[in-house]
């Protein structure tokens, strides 16, 4: 079910995660919508925050439930460059997002279906939809380009 809003989303998670890669940030970005309205949006905020949970992903679940007044988020899809790790797959599971849209794997941490399957391990009180792959070769390109450029 991939369409021109999940690319127009997409498209927008690419911007964060390049205003990440330009604050020194691993670039990833991810915006919430429901219903066709951003709820949320951001990027990985780590060393500017000094904190190991300023995932992109944590960042607009926890701004959306203030938005929301409360920490269940269903009927939203989140929009992320890059698969998430282990923390956050378990954060869209809890949060009760109904779908993830991701762009590009991540073979030595993801856990959406890399390493692990969170969001559709039968044993958990929630499953979520998950899609992959949209504008998957730009997330992979820009990631590449912050290691490669870190490297040097």
């Amino acid at each position: 079910m991939l369409g021109n809003k999940d690319e127009h989303y997409m498209e927008l998670a690419l911007q964060l995660a390049k205003e990440a890669f330009s604050r020194g940030e691993v670039p990833i970005g991810a915006v919430l919508v429901k219903n066709g309205e951003i709820l949320a949006q951001n990027h990985n905020r780590r060393e500017e925050l000094k904190d190991a949970t300023a995932h992109a992903e944590i960042l607009v679940l926890r701004e959306a439930g203030q938005l929301l007044g409360g920490w269940r988020l269903l009927g939203t899809t989140l929009y992320v460059t890059l698969e998430p790790c282990p923390m956050c797959a378990g954060a869209l599971v809890q949060a009760r997002v109904s779908r993830l849209v991701f762009g590009t794997r991540d073979p030595k941490g993801g856990a959406c279906g890399s390493l692990y399957n969170i969001p559709r391990d039968g044993r958990l009180n929630h499953r979520l939809e998950v899609e992959e792959g949209v504008l998957g070769e730009r997330c992979a390109a820009l990631l590449q380009d912050f290691f490669k450029e870190r490297r040097e």
